[in-house]
């Protein structure tokens, strides 16, 4: 069993237009990284210098990685991530 990974429409184009992939890794960081080696470019639209990027939002199981420990989440095998792009407008 690996971790879901559910990709937005805007990122799909660093996954061959894969709606979810698969990964693995003990933390969110490290699940991000192991993706990056069969999706190169993804990591770096989620993450930057500071952790994870002011515009987007990350859920594991429904929860806000933001609340939960950002990069340092711990994530298993059977786990749900979602990606989502922050929406701004007036």
């Amino acid at each position: 069993m690996a971790i879901e990974v559910r990709i937005p429409t805007i990122l799909r184009q660093y996954t061959g237009g894969a709606k979810t992939v698969e990964g693995k890794g003990g933390t969110l960081d490290e699940l991000f990284s192991d993706l990056d080696t069969r999706h190169p470019g993804l990591r770096e639209r989620l993450v930057d210098g500071n952790g994870l990027r002011k515009f987007v939002n990350v859920y594991l199981n429904d929860e806000d990685v933001r609340f939960l420990g950002g990069l340092e989440t711990k994530v298993a095998d059977g786990d749900n991530v979602t990606i989502l792009p922050a929406v701004a407008g007036g």
